[in-house]
């Protein structure tokens, strides 16, 4: 337990630890009914990133908690399996880094797969492009025709 405190509260996981922090913390407003999961919406659009399509908060909770879930167990296992040294230390320092780029990849993921919950949200980058076009092809060629 006292390496994982550690781990968990020592450079370079200490900004993602204190990112969990804060989202937790934000999670604990919404159940107490003092914000909205649609608190940030408005403010930042995550299509360009390929997590549109459900609320901003949900994506970055997750993403959060995968990148700080992802680098602490990782840390774990180097601080484990290995011996101190000055590989280890730039190991522990690449592990948050590849935890998130992870982290995101999978969050991406799931966000396609939660956005058939949430039909209010806007729909991710690059799905439906085809379509788009297509349709506002035809109506370009019925305003030209008429």
């Amino acid at each position: 337990m006292r390496t994982f405190l550690a781990v968990a509260t020592g450079l370079p996981t200490l900004a993602l630890t204190a990112a969990l922090v804060v989202v937790l913390c934000f999670w604990i407003l919404v159940a107490a009914r003092l914000t909205s999961t649609h608190s940030f919406d408005a403010d930042l659009d995550l299509r360009a990133w390929g997590m549109g399509g459900v609320p901003v908060a949900i994506a970055l909770s997750s993403l959060t908690v995968l990148a700080w879930s992802l680098s602490v167990g990782g840390t774990l296992l180097l601080v484990v399996f290995t011996s101190p040294g000055p590989l280890t230390g730039l190991l522990r320092m690449a592990v948050p880094v590849l935890a998130l780029l992870a982290a995101w990849r999978t969050t991406r993921l799931f966000v396609r797969r939660l956005h058939r919950l949430f039909p209010d949200e806007p729909g991710l980058s690059g799905l439906g492009r085809a379509e788009d076009r297509d349709r506002s092809r035809g109506r370009a060629h019925m305003d030209h025709a008429a």
